[in-house]
């Protein structure tokens, strides 16, 4: 049974990281040196995160010298408190050498994507040169700038340890203050995330479990996309100007006018004709390569912001079609959930999601549901913060998880103990991850649904997630009083940590950050209890949904305007569909039969009768992509053609 637990795991990390990947990005247009490379930097921090708690299973049945023959890498004895258990308890049958071969795969590829690979792939996809030679240049300029200032800070640190500590500076002891300010970088980062997530994932379900709260904040949500898009749209007029100025300068047989057609061809067909039917000014002198680096670069990242705020607009706008759809069928009297606007849905969903079904769930169940889903979480979130702020006290043991782990171990439970550690791990990872995926930092990092997230943000997200896995798991390892530097206590450890070291090398970090930081997460949820950072935010000019404003109140009162537009410009759109699709019927009714006896028909009036789909609402408005994409001429997903070529050249 522990090998077949150990292979569903495995399997199960590789399915999640690759259906995140799918939903996220966009693997027909993405090159695949980043698919794979994100793919790899998901898979292992998920695999960490699925194998640890057997992990942490072995080690309590090696405490309980169920296996009279093991022994830890270090050697490490076992506490006085270990008790030989009775053979009838130790069902278990493992090979030492799985753990500590797997962990150092895990850890040293997670290493070599975070701050080698990948830092240097961002920096070439964000380049705006237009030959390979001229990106590695620009990533090799900014990938240097970014850890020279990493070697002097780590230099310090060096030279404080050699003086203070007198210890020898050979090979291990570097890897091993390299191990440990990387897992230190991880935990405060950890703190930061799980400070805000601990108490936004409960709120946030109580909170969607009130639908007028909801679909007041939908409202608020569309205008505010509504002034992204709007900006968006500005700097792509910038944009545009820029390019007719370049283009009236450069001609054909100019020696940089193969790099403007390299730029102009990034458009989308919509916005290159606007760029034609523009009057070209007069005598504008020729740009330097410099500037066409530039402007190409400014080119890429507009692009993607204006195809991804369409697109972000539009998903808000048919959930808010949705909530308003609900509100609608709670009054409704026959218990069949009617919506406003023609849906195409799957046979299946049809079968087993009939109106009847989705209006008790969509109308009852589900708000009982979410708020019994926040009650849990909660629940959670407490446990973590008393664990967080207490375990380092060692006698008595106050940390929650540590106490039941001990019990579990006490009574030979390892399934217990596997169950209970990967349900605590896999709400830790949720919260800081669920927050990892909400950042958004000036535009530049944003993952977004819908295959609407670039290479630069999903080689962030690779990175921010290879770097908190590792002081996550000590953290949680700490938690449990399975770290014996934390509890100072000789016991045996995981494999994981005598793989990954531990976070305490320098003597500030031991006596201080490692314990007493962790305890910040206190205070940090409280902030965000009280929203103490939307309402700074507020302040600033940021708009946050504080709910108590009157800048909130005038963007709620905006986005429901936005929605009754929007929602008379579609009813218009498909009045016209059906009154096409009526006279194609009678049409059809006049047409001759054909040599089968069936009446032939007109493509354009087929075509009229398919359902809205949001994606071409999005290629009329916009055009048909911001970029060269893969797919074919009927935008199917499920067909891969031959990528661009020239690496990164697709972002």
């Amino acid at each position: 049974m522990y090998y077949t637990i150990f292979i569903i795991e495995i399997i199960s990390a590789l399915i999640l990281a690759a259906t995140l990947l799918y939903r996220y990005g966009d693997c027909y247009r993405n090159h695949i040196i980043v698919t794979v490379s994100v793919l790899t930097a998901w898979y292992f921090s998920f695999l960490i995160m699925f194998i640890l708690p057997l992990d942490i299973s072995w080690t309590v049945y090696r405490t309980h010298q169920c296996l009279n023959t093991s022994t830890p890498l270090d050697a490490t004895p076992l506490s006085n408190s270990t008790t030989a258990a009775p053979a009838s308890q130790c069902p278990i049958s493992w090979p030492d050498k799985v753990f500590p071969n797997l962990w150092r795969v895990v850890y040293w590829t997670s290493q070599c994507l975070t701050w080698l690979i990948m830092p240097m792939m961002q920096s070439y996809s964000k380049a705006g040169d237009f030959t390979v030679k001229g990106k590695l240049k620009s990533a090799l300029v900014d990938n240097a700038i970014y850890y020279g200032s990493y070697l002097f800070i780590c230099g310090i640190l060096l030279i404080y340890l050699a003086f203070t500590s007198g210890v020898t500076l050979d090979g291990s002891k570097i890897k091993a203050i390299a191990s440990s300010a990387s897992n230190t970088w991880g935990l405060f980062l950890l703190i930061l995330l799980l400070g805000y997530a601990l108490v936004e994932v409960p709120r946030n379900l109580w909170n969607n479990s009130k639908k007028n709260y909801t679909l007041t904040y939908c409202y608020f949500k569309i205008a505010k996309l509504s002034t992204d898009k709007f900006e968006a749209e500005e700097t792509i007029e910038d944009i545009l100007e820029s390019l007719n100025c370049v283009t009236a300068a450069v001609g054909s047989g100019h020696p940089l006018y193969r790099h403007v057609e390299t730029i102009v061809q990034k458009l989308p067909v919509q916005l290159r004709d606007k760029l034609g039917s523009r009057a070209p000014p007069e005598r504008t002198p020729p740009p330097s390569l410099k500037s066409l680096i530039n402007l190409h670069k400014k080119t890429i990242k507009a692009l993607h912001v204006l195809q991804r705020t369409e697109t972000q607009y539009s998903i808000m706008l048919e959930r808010t079609y949705h909530l308003e759809d609900v509100a609608a069928n709670c009054r409704s009297p026959d218990h069949r959930f009617q919506h406003t606007f023609q849906m195409s849905r799957p046979k299946v969903q049809r079968i087993f999601y009939p109106p009847l079904v989705e209006w008790y769930w969509e109308c009852f169940l589900k708000q009982y549901f979410l708020k019994a889903m926040a009650v849990v979480t909660g629940i959670l979130s407490i446990m973590v913060v008393w664990s967080e702020v207490t375990f380092f006290n060692k006698e008595p043991v106050l940390s929650i998880f540590a106490n039941i782990v001990s019990a579990a171990g006490k009574n030979f439970n390892y399934i217990a103990i596997v169950t209970i550690s990967t349900l605590i791990i896999c709400y830790i990872f949720y919260c800081a991850y669920s927050t990892v995926l909400k950042i958004r930092v000036l535009n530049l990092y944003y993952l977004a649904p819908h295959h609407q997230t670039n290479e630069y943000s999903l080689i962030f997200s690779g990175m921010m997630v290879c770097r908190l896995t590792p002081a996550m798991c000590l953290n949680f390892l700490g938690l449990i009083h399975l770290d014996s530097h934390i509890i100072t206590q000789r016991i045996m450890e995981t494999y994981y940590t005598q793989i990954m070291g531990h976070m305490d090398v320098l003597r500030i970090i031991a006596e201080g950050f490692n314990i007493y930081f962790p305890m910040l997460v206190i205070l940090l949820c409280l902030a965000t209890y009280f929203s103490l950072g939307s309402r700074l935010l507020s302040l600033c000019g940021f708009q946050q949904f504080v709910g108590d404003d009157d800048l909130t109140t005038d963007l709620v009162d905006e986005g429901r305007e936005l929605v009754k537009r929007e929602k008379r410009r579609r009813q218009r759109v498909e009045e016209s569909v059906t009154r096409r699709r009526d006279y194609s019927e009678r049409f059809t009714a006049y047409r001759p039969r054909d040599t089968d006896g069936e009446r032939t028909d007109i493509h354009s009036y087929q075509r009229a009768e398919l359902p809205y789909n949001r994606q071409d609402d999005i290629d009329r408005r916009f055009g048909e992509s911001t970029l060269p994409t893969v797919r074919t001429e009927e935008r199917r997903r499920d067909r891969l053609t031959i990528p661009p070529k020239g690496l990164f050249d697709d972002v």
